[in-house]
């Protein structure tokens, strides 16, 4: 079952919260004291912290994610927001996808479901105020893009040697047709040296290795 344990108490400052996150710096650790000093010393307001963690914006420790981070930029905020409620709330949007349309009582009565008597009445009335309440500051209509570089690869020592195929007019071909003819551009890089012997021993072993 994916519906988080996690849940508001109080649902009157959820939105200020949210904003306040986004214009202030991340900090090392999401604490109750730094939660107060965004100026939300209730004590209701401290649940807010747990459902951070369900919707993936800190870890058990209370240390922003990359998520969090994604967050601040609100020109996507609303949309990284609504990644996280369907990660969040992934069985209730799996039995609508349209969940977030949903009105609260019929939240209410999915997650009863779901949950299979699992909490109170009480307690669900809490988790589908927490789930649409949520929603209202989060954008479904599309995805946030991720953080640039992430699928490039960390620059590296080139080969010392590379064997790169190409037709004898020195065009590269990557799948040449059966019977032509090939040519192997060689590239050494040789070590610095005033010694002869460290020369002789290198071309000795292309010798021996590509007769």
């Amino acid at each position: 079952m994916s519906l988080p344990n996690a849940y508001l108490t109080s649902f009157k400052n959820t939105s200020a919260i949210l904003k306040a996150i986004q214009a202030a710096q991340a900090p090392q650790r999401f604490t109750q004291k730094f939660l107060e000093g965004l100026g939300f010393a209730n004590s209701n307001d401290r649940a807010t912290i747990n459902v951070l963690k369900a919707l993936g914006f800190l870890d058990d420790s209370g240390v922003p994610s990359a998520r969090y981070h994604r967050y601040l930029d609100q020109t996507q905020s609303a949309l990284v927001l609504a990644e996280g409620i369907r990660d969040a709330y992934e069985d209730l949007f799996r039995v609508n996808r349209n969940a977030h349309e949903m009105s609260n009582p019929d939240v209410k009565n999915k997650m009863r479901t779901l949950s299979e008597g699992a909490f109170t009445d009480r307690v669900l009335t809490q988790m589908a105020g927490t789930f649409t309440t949520l929603v209202k500051d989060a954008d479904f209509s599309g995805t946030p893009t991720q953080d640039p570089g992430s699928d490039v690869e960390p620059p590296g020592e080139q080969p010392e040697m590379r064997l790169s195929p190409s037709t004898p007019n020195g065009q590269s071909t990557a799948s040449p047709a059966p019977f032509a003819s090939l040519a192997y551009n060689i590239n050494i890089q040789l070590p610095e040296s005033r010694d002869p012997a460290v020369y002789n021993a290198i071309f000795k072993a292309l010798r021996e290795h590509f007769r």
